[in-house]
């Protein structure tokens, strides 16, 4: 199954809203507990301060996932790169995709936007994945700088997304900024799938598109990940485990 790692700063209280579990029940879910540590702060040092505390949030998030019929594990991780981490943990775990948690109660419809036509396999395979055999509507937003190939590029997505029994509307955003056109078609939608390059997942876990997707008050953000060159995960991995444990 396809897996998405839920990462969340566990030792601060942050969880997730009641709609996510039910939303992920298609999935193999990842929940990832992190605590930043100031620099001189050893992680063994907080392991032994915070295990306890931290494993016994997780473990009722996880069982949070299990009981609306999904497979799930959990991850405990006290480092000082946050951004590492997850993408350490993402690699490790082979994780499909990240989950901004958001706030949702039941999912109707769901809002999938794409960028031209950057792996638009890759996200409409995910979000069909996602829906099962629910019926949850999709609103298939395709921003582009090209129109015409945008719009053949939709029309080819939608009829795919049609005959796999999915109720789907074409939205087509022409000379306007991913995000700018997501923010716009965010109302009436319970959650949002997306790619890791429209934007960037960068943006949307840290920092100032974050909060203003948050202002929106838009629900889950389900972010997927491009393929990842084995070689580059192992480095990257090497050079984590010095900063974490």
């Amino acid at each position: 199954m396809t897996r998405v790692l839920v990462p969340l700063a566990i030792l601060e209280g942050e969880s997730v809203s009641t709609g996510l579990p039910t939303l992920l029940a298609t999935m193999d879910v990842t929940v990832l507990g992190y605590h930043v540590l100031p620099e001189q702060t050893p992680p063994d040092q907080a392991r032994l301060q915070y295990e306890d505390r931290a494993t016994e949030a997780l473990v009722d998030l996880e069982a949070a996932f299990k009981t609306a019929g999904g497979s799930a594990d959990h991850r405990l991780v006290f480092t000082h790169d946050r951004d590492r981490t997850v993408e350490r943990i993402a690699d490790d775990t082979a994780a499909d995709a990240y989950a901004i948690t958001g706030t949702t109660g039941p999912v109707d419809r769901l809002l999938v936007m794409l960028t031209g036509d950057v792996a638009v396999d890759r996200i409409t395979s995910f979000a069909t994945e996602l829906i099962g055999d629910r019926e949850i509507g999709v609103t298939l937003l395709l921003a582009t700088d090209d129109e015409p190939r945008g719009r053949t590029v939709l029309e080819r997505t939608v009829a795919s997304l049609a005959e796999r029994g999915i109720d789907v509307e074409p939205e087509l955003a022409v000379d306007e900024p991913p995000l700018e056109a997501l923010l716009a078609a965010a109302a009436g939608h319970d959650a949002i799938v997306m790619g890791e390059q429209a934007p960037s997942l960068r943006s949307f876990l840290l920092g100032e598109d974050a909060e203003r997707i948050a202002a929106e008050s838009v629900g889950p953000v389900l972010v997927v990940r491009e393929h990842r060159d084995e070689t580059a995960s192992g480095e990257k991995q090497r050079q984590s485990e010095s900063l974490e444990r």
